[in-house]
């Protein structure tokens, strides 16, 4: 067998298995059950659950774990967002550097919370390096998604993420203190109440754990570039997908995070090239930024 051949049998076989993973997931939507989490109670939305926002991120579920579709850029920011929680972690006495050489599992026994996990673009990859992860989203939708995802791709070492179908501060009434590590990735510039939202996730850390965030700026120039270019010129994501009014500086982020007693340790600026679908550390913190505190509580 030819080159050409294999690589088209490849190609093929990557298209089909992408495009069965639609229609088991559109066929099982309604009924997925498989490692929910059972007798889960309906409770009111709480302050930072915006209806409309879920919806914006369940109509791209189809499209979730397709490489070049809409959420392309969130599988590509892995290979920022994962070395910066590892060094966050190696930085503070969290990790040590000879666990990351010693294997590919240097997680194992981190206590994880993915806040806003979606379908579990970043959930899967931090269970692969042998986190225990949690991940939550107010959308049931995508929490099936996630979990159904569970099943289509390789066999995880360790224990895959467990997902719930709930919001951080419901959440936190039964787990508050449980974690070595929260992250919200990309998720608080969709929140309304940010002050109950960070009050929420720091309660979720155990004393001394970390929290990590990524979001773009509070600045003229991210609401170019992520709205205007984004959305409407490039259009990686569909128009609406964020609103100016809900980003945040990283300087407003850090006092709420102070104010939980919580210590900044770092804060870089990121930048995504839309052309190539690559994402890099830059010296500013003007278009994106990713941030990590210690809680001292």
């Amino acid at each position: 067998m030819n080159d050409n051949l294999k690589m088209l049998l490849v190609n093929w076989a990557g298209c089909f298995s992408y495009y069965l993973f639609v229609l088991v997931f559109f066929f099982h939507k309604r009924t997925l059950s498989t490692r929910m989490v059972k007798n889960k109670t309906k409770t009111p939305s709480p302050p930072t659950y915006d209806e409309d926002e879920v919806q914006k991120h369940e109509a791209l579920a189809g499209e979730w774990w397709a490489l070049n579709g809409p959420m392309k850029a969130l599988h590509t920011m892995n290979t920022l967002r994962i070395p910066f929680i590892q060094n966050g972690l190696i930085a503070t006495h969290q990790l040590h550097f000879s666990d990351i050489i010693v294997g590919d599992t240097y997680l194992t026994g981190k206590q994880i919370l993915d806040v806003g996990c979606g379908g579990g673009i970043l959930s899967e990859a931090l269970a692969r390096l042998g986190a225990s992860v949690t991940g939550i989203d107010p959308s049931e939708e995508l929490i099936n998604l996630a979990t159904l995802h569970i099943d289509m791709g390789p066999k995880f070492r360790t224990k895959p993420p467990t997902y719930i179908a709930t919001t951080v501060e419901n959440h936190v009434k039964k787990f508050a203190h449980s974690y070595d590590v929260v992250v919200a990735s990309e998720v608080i510039e969709h929140v309304s109440n940010k002050k109950s939202f960070v009050k929420s996730c720091v309660k979720a850390l155990k004393p001394g754990g970390s929290i990590f965030f990524t979001t773009p700026s509070k600045t003229w120039i991210s609401w170019f570039g992520t709205i205007v270019v984004g959305e409407h010129i490039l259009r990686i994501l569909p128009k609406g997908t964020h609103q100016y009014d809900k980003f945040i500086s990283y300087t407003n982020l850090s006092d709420m995070l102070e104010k939980e007693d919580c210590n900044v340790k770092s804060v870089d600026g990121m930048f995504y090239n839309a052309l190539w679908n690559k994402w890099s550390w830059t010296n500013t913190k003007a278009l994106m930024y990713a941030l990590h505190a210690v809680s001292e509580k």
